[in-house]
């Protein structure tokens, strides 16, 4: 507590430049009373004794001089003395800039960015006409699910490897994981999209451009370039909101579609180290050549030959990022069903609630800003409690205040897409509690995510995405229940998780 009074920049004196004494001052009557008005300021804001006694011996006294002048044994008999003598009073640090502090324009921008991509589906839905699947969803509909929620889980993944790197500094080792694994990511939402059979034919090549462009816009996303991606989507986007004026063409339609996903593309390639990544390539399979089975011995010989063994930099561990994808599936799938839910279990087409899965999506930019003003309302909190319960309770007031302001604006936007989107169902009592349910488990679930208890908010939203796919292939209840229920016990634990974890000021270093 009392250590960052005298903190200074690195590198310079870290103790307290000390008052002298006065050379044309009186004799004190008793050497203690002035020793203590000299050093008032630095005994009253004195956790311990031993601080004080840290204090007078560097200000030079020695047991001798302390014997000698003020009749105590050594500096430590002295300091409790002059601990007991002077009343506690602490001062209040200086004020710092907030560090969790972000533009709200630029959190709304990345959520526009999350669902702008949904107005393909708009624009290309001429092309994916032809007969209802068996569950009686449009034609192709569940050829574009699969490669999205691949993409959803490789996307996790791959953000929080990179986002790894860029925290240790190196964005040279981030873009070359993006390099690798991006075209990886669209390679595997593909095969996923194609293992579907009975689609269109266009449905095949709209989810390829679809895994192209999550590729694409996961890498300009990690390395800050939102802006740069929103206006690849113009073209979609503008070609989207024209349909509602005029019919357009179907060349035209996927002119615009595939203009996006060249401009989206094309802008990736020019952030990541192309050039670089296949030279490394080449060198490496070089290597590969040339190495002699042997040549370096064993790992263990080289660690105890550690004068000889260079300094190789280790970076993220490939299984630290495996939770993030768990936790992006299990919170596709539950977004999937608060959509699909009633259709899947055999209901009428007419039950899509697609527009619970655009705010949700939408929501994701205020979520975002939010999850910053708890951590700044947390970070005051720890600075102006006074104990451990006290603490517990600002940070408790902080969280309930932001989560309600997240729901307050799912549910306005909920309410908006329902009126505004043609043919959707009512938003009952219902949907309403199950909406917002679902969207307490993103957002709280969330939040364990960026104080890095990603692991067990992953195991919560998995359990309940796996809960709710056996009640639908076990037809057990009826599915507005089924989704009721589980959205709230993921809900309660996700909150019990959130007050055990971030109750304790140590998980807000």
């Amino acid at each position: 507590m009392s250590g960052s009074l005298w903190l200074k920049a690195p590198g310079g004196d870290t103790l307290p430049a000390l008052p002298r004494p006065r050379r044309d001052a009186a004799p004190a009557a008793d050497p203690m009373d002035e020793l203590a008005e000299r050093l008032d300021a630095f005994i009253a804001a004195a956790v311990h004794p031993d601080e004080i006694a840290a204090i007078l011996e560097s200000d030079g006294m020695t047991d001798e001089h302390i014997r000698l002048t003020y009749g105590r044994d050594d500096s430590f008999g002295l300091a409790e003395e002059l601990y007991a003598r002077v009343p506690r009073s602490f001062p209040e640090p200086d004020r710092v800039p907030d560090p969790w502090k972000v533009s709200l324009t630029a959190c709304l921008l990345r959520g526009l960015i999350f669902a702008l991509p949904g107005l393909a589906y708009l624009l290309g839905a001429p092309l994916l006409e032809g007969p209802k699947d068996r569950l009686g969803l449009p034609a192709g509909t569940l050829t574009l699910l699969a490669g999205a929620l691949i993409g959803w889980v490789w996307d996790q993944t791959l953000s929080h490897r990179a986002y790894s790197w860029l925290g240790l500094g190196d964005r040279a080792a981030a873009g070359r994981t993006l390099l690798l694994g991006a075209p990886t990511g669209a390679l595997l939402g593909t095969a996923a999209a194609l293992s579907v059979p009975g689609g269109p034919p266009f449905s095949y090549a709209f989810a390829a451009g679809q895994a192209l462009y999550v590729g694409a816009a996961t890498v300009l996303l990690v390395l800050g370039r939102e802006r740069v991606l929103f206006a690849a989507l113009a073209p979609m986007a503008a070609g989207a909101v024209l349909t509602f004026l005029v019919e357009l063409t179907v060349p035209v339609r996927v002119l615009l579609l595939t203009l996006s996903l060249l401009a989206a593309c094309a802008l990736a390639v020019r952030e990541l180290p192309v050039a670089d990544g296949v030279r490394a390539l080449v060198l490496r399979i070089k290597g590969w050549g040339e190495h002699r089975p042997g040549e370096r011995g064993p790992v263990r010989w080289q660690m105890l030959r550690g004068a000889e063994e260079e300094y190789a930099p280790r970076g993220p561990r490939l299984g630290d990022s495996v939770p993030y994808g768990v936790f992006g599936l299990g919170t596709g799938l539950l977004v999937l069903y608060a959509a699909l839910g009633e259709v899947l279990a055999g209901g009428p087409a007419e039950a899509v609630a697609a527009p619970s899965a655009v705010a949700l999506t939408l929501s994701m930019g205020p979520a975002e800003w939010l999850l910053h003003r708890f951590r700044s309302g947390s970070l005051a909190g720890l600075r102006a409690a006074r104990s451990p319960r006290q603490f517990w309770i600002r940070m408790c007031t902080t969280l309930v205040r932001c989560l309600a302001v997240y729901l307050t604006v799912l549910l306005s936007l909920g309410l908006t897409g329902t009126l505004l989107w043609p043919g959707a169902p009512g938003l009952t009592t219902v949907r309403v509690a199950t909406l917002l349910l679902l969207g307490a488990v993103m957002w709280t679930g969330l939040l364990l995510q960026s104080f890095g208890a990603v692991r067990p908010a992953a195991v919560v939203c998995a359990s309940a995405a796996v809960a709710q796919s056996l009640a639908l292939l076990l037809g057990v209840g009826q599915p507005r229940a089924v989704q009721l229920a589980v959205a709230g016990a993921a809900a309660l634990v996700l909150a019990v998780l959130v007050c055990l974890f971030l109750g304790r000021a140590t998980a807000h270093r």
